[in-house]
């Protein structure tokens, strides 16, 4: 999506890294950039303001949720594999949680 006007920071660029916008997990230099492209790009502006307002949604639907501490710990586990560079293993992270123990043979 551009809205077609040239802007220091382009469109496309705005809209791949709107979430880490969103989660404030960019640096404040880059946040500043999409800060001023907002002001002057009313259809990304208008993006990130549905995008927010999605993101409020949800937090408030489903933010009471308790996370199980077990699939709590793999996932921060795996973050940090990721983060280090390491090789992270192909098993789905909720598979392993959503295993039921088998039934004892009578």
């Amino acid at each position: 999506m551009s809205c077609g006007e040239p802007h220091e920071t382009d469109c496309s660029e705005v809209l791949d890294h709107l979430y880490e916008f969103l989660d404030h997990e960019m640096p404040d230099s880059d946040c500043t950039k999409f800060e001023v492209h907002f002001e002057e790009c009313s259809p990304c502006l208008e993006k990130y303001g549905l995008e927010q307002a999605v993101k409020k949604l949800v937090k408030r639907c489903c933010g009471q949720d308790d996370v199980p501490s077990d699939l709590r710990s793999k996932v921060m586990g795996r973050i940090d594999l990721i983060r280090s560079g390491q090789a992270v293993p192909e098993q789905d992270v909720t598979a392993a949680g959503s295993e039921q123990p088998t039934a004892a043979k009578e």
